[in-house]
């Protein structure tokens, strides 16, 4: 609940306005919600687990548990802060289920197979590209969505730990081991 002292136009973030409204059932509202947070959640998504079309799908369900949850809604914290602890907890669910139900090895990304000549530059940029992108992949759940919010989504360790239910302390060990990692692994590129 918003705290009676303020009201949601004295917040800077529009997204209290937002969820107070939708709280009363206003569509309009979560339409805004959703055009305006959709393409960072569906980015967020589809880094942790490689599909678009897969996060395309979560993030609904990201919004539904949105609205559903609005009439709980306390804007204690950065309303992306909330978001993307909703969206850590059902990529996170869904990487479960995967392992779960799926006896499937590591997957490694296809070779690049070109239709026509392009120089070795474009060939280098696009494989190194997909070298990162299996790079993170590799990396453990904890570890990959560190990575992604703090290098694409540029959140501070402190949002970052607040999404992930840890420390800052934390934050930057599962980033230092995650960097290492990915050092190792894509090393051929960086000499």
């Amino acid at each position: 609940m918003l705290n009676p002292s303020s009201s949601p136009s004295d917040n800077p973030e529009p997204e209290v306005g937002w969820m107070a409204r939708i709280r009363e059932g206003d569509m309009d509202a979560f339409r805004l919600l959703v055009e305006t947070h959709q393409a960072r959640v569906i980015g967020t998504i589809s880094k942790m687990l490689g599909s678009d079309a897969e996060a395309e799908d979560l993030a609904q369900q990201v919004f539904i548990r949105v609205w559903r949850s609005a009439p709980r809604y306390q804007p204690t914290a950065k309303f992306t802060t909330w978001l993307f602890r909703i969206t850590r907890n059902l990529v996170f669910n869904e990487l479960r289920r995967k392992r779960h139900f799926s006896d499937q090895s590591e997957e490694t990304p296809e070779p690049i197979e070109r239709a026509e000549k392009e120089p070795d530059r474009v060939l280098l940029g696009e494989e190194l590209q997909n070298a990162i992108q299996a790079a993170i992949n590799q990396l453990s759940e904890s570890q990959r969505m560190a990575i992604i919010l703090r290098r694409y989504e540029e959140m501070p360790y402190e949002e970052i730990a607040k999404v992930m239910g840890t420390s800052v302390p934390a934050v930057k060990s599962i980033l230092f081991r995650a960097r290492a990692e990915l050092r190792e692994r894509l090393a051929k590129y960086l000499n």
